[in-house]
């Protein structure tokens, strides 16, 4: 078991200068669909493991539009806000269905407004990863709900904790069957 837990830390060191780009951080130019879906991996491959998960094609971003949730592209060029659109729905999406996405972007957009709601979803998706690489390293356990929190993030809480916590899992889980594997152990079904 000791593999497992010097393979977690290892795994929380990659993680602990996880960044998401903040709304000025993304670039100002208009964008080709490759261009984007490039820069969404790009983004997100610390946190989102490629070989499990397909993050962004450009079928999913045309159907992102046809169901309403990011605005259609400017003659095939997308911006800043299609940009924050696409990456909290690549990361949301492991954890909501789609209409939950798009009701949860709706409310938090009309809250904050969009570049807020987006600026806000990064910190807390930051803040959740922190938990959870806390434990990974064994240090001192940080605490998910340091207050209450308010009826207007709740569900932005909600939704970026449970996606740190399942991308937690899943490690934990991949590092569990590959001690099984090496240990030549049988699973029970």
């Amino acid at each position: 078991m000791n593999g497992i837990s010097g393979s977690l830390r290892a795994w929380g060191e990659e993680l602990v200068d996880v960044h998401l780009p903040r709304w000025h951080e993304l670039p100002e130019i208009e964008l080709y669909m490759d261009q984007v879906i490039t820069l969404v991996e790009r983004y997100l491959s610390p946190v989102i493991l490629k070989e499990k998960h397909t993050l962004l094609t450009s079928s999913m971003v045309n159907n992102y539009v046809k169901l309403g949730l990011i605005p259609a592209p400017n003659k095939k060029r997308y911006n800043q806000k299609h940009l924050a659109f696409l990456i909290a729905i690549t990361l949301l999406k492991q954890v909501l269905t789609i209409p939950e996405i798009k009701q949860g972007i709706l409310y938090q957009g009309a809250v904050d407004g969009i570049r807020e709601a987006y600026n806000l979803f990064c910190d807390e998706q930051e803040a959740a990863i922190a938990v959870v690489i806390a434990q990974a390293l064994g240090t001192e356990p940080l605490a998910a709900f340091e207050r209450p929190i308010s009826v207007e993030y709740m569900a932005v809480k909600g939704a970026t904790l449970s996606f740190a916590t399942k991308l937690f899992t899943e490690k934990v889980i991949e590092l569990e069957q590959k001690y099984l594997e090496e240990n030549g152990e049988q699973n029970n079904e």
